[in-house]
């Protein structure tokens, strides 16, 4: 049985592993390789956004034609509040 003592200690230390991760994910984005070996990205939605690297770096080689289809049709686009 643990003390009072070790239970405050735990506590602590929980307290700042949390505090340290939420500093860590400042932006609310995280990511991690998935089971699968793939790059999952989490904080975009419910969801997260799961690509294989190949696709990633497809993705990425077009950024900024993905930013210039999001300016040509910003009128017809919703936006998440």
């Amino acid at each position: 049985m643990a003390t009072d003592d070790e239970l405050k200690a735990e506590l602590e230390r929980l307290k700042a592993e949390n505090a340290a991760l939420k500093a860590r994910s400042g932006k609310g984005i995280s990511m991690k390789v998935s089971e699968k070996g793939a790059v999952s990205v989490y904080g975009l939605g419910r969801f997260p956004v799961t690509l294989y690297q190949e696709q990633w770096v497809k993705l990425l080689d077009i950024a900024d034609d993905i930013r210039a289809f999001i300016r040509e049709n910003e009128g017809r686009l919703k936006k998440k509040e």
